[in-house]
């Protein structure tokens, strides 16, 4: 039989062995959700050195660093009936570890799958330009949606970005042809506008020079030198219009008179 001093050592070997195996560290990030007799605590235990007495406490380890989980594409079939392949990434984090425990049973999975259908329920709602041009204000939605939803499992969505967006073929070819057509909408447009300046222009140009005859003349002797500037043998003589014009008055004139007059 053992005697009083042998089982009392073995007994305090026993105790230091439970405080031992009784000592848990976590982590700056981590927090413990404590069960004690199936009853969770009000307060999360960590970081550092915590007591867990089992099998009296149970400990489920959470981490509050942001995590992030990427959507699978999804089909989303578009307000103006257009199928295409889109596929986000979402930044979340844990805030109340305990409703993230009691609340849901994998808080993953579960923030996983409503992702998926906030994603096809809202593409879904929006046309095409709409998704390819103003993907920050869906981002924005999304994520306000998400947040909504998750929060009463203490669970933080702090950030939505689709990812990607993939469209048939033949979908690719019409918004080519039709990026073009707005490109050469506006070329027309720009050199309208060009023709009207350059039309407004020569029309103050012209009721100046009528002012000033002289001014013509100027004109003449201007682009007189712009042409001597290059080497070549062209000659130009400039021959004012108005002379042709009195030129052809008085050719006109001419053969008003030489001919025969009309019989009575």
């Amino acid at each position: 039989m053992l005697d009083a001093t042998n089982f009392g050592t073995i007994v305090l070997v026993i105790v230091v062995l439970y405080l031992i195996s009784s000592i848990k560290i976590l982590r700056e990030y981590e927090r413990g959700v404590i069960f004690r007799l199936g009853r969770v605590l009000t307060q999360p235990k960590g970081p550092g050195i915590i007591l867990v007495f089992a099998p009296v406490d149970r400990m489920v380890r959470v981490s509050l660093r942001v995590d992030t989980l990427e959507v699978p594409a999804q089909d989303v079939i578009t307000r103006d009936n257009v199928t295409v392949k889109v596929n986000a990434v979402i930044y979340f984090r844990v805030v109340e570890p305990r409703l993230a425990v009691v609340e849901v049973s994998n808080f993953l999975y579960a923030t996983s799958q409503l992702a998926q259908t906030t994603l096809r329920s809202v593409l879904g709602e929006v046309e095409l330009d709409e998704l390819l041009s103003q993907r920050e204000k869906l981002n924005l939605r999304l994520q306000s949606i998400l947040d909504q939803h998750t929060s009463p499992w203490g669970v933080k969505v702090t950030l939505v970005e689709v990812k990607q967006v993939d469209l048939a073929e033949q979908m690719i070819r019409a918004i080519a042809r039709q990026a073009e057509a707005e490109r050469e909408r506006r070329a027309k447009i720009i050199s309208a506008e060009g023709e009207y300046s350059a039309a407004a222009k020569l029309a103050m140009a012209a009721e100046i020079i009528q002012k000033q005859p002289a001014a013509i003349q100027l004109r003449y002797l201007q682009t007189l030198i712009d042409i001597g500037t290059e080497k070549n043998t062209t000659i130009v003589f400039p021959l004012p219009v108005d002379i042709i014009a009195a030129a052809t008055r008085v050719l006109d004139r001419i053969g008003n008179d030489g001919q025969p007059a009309a019989k009575a």
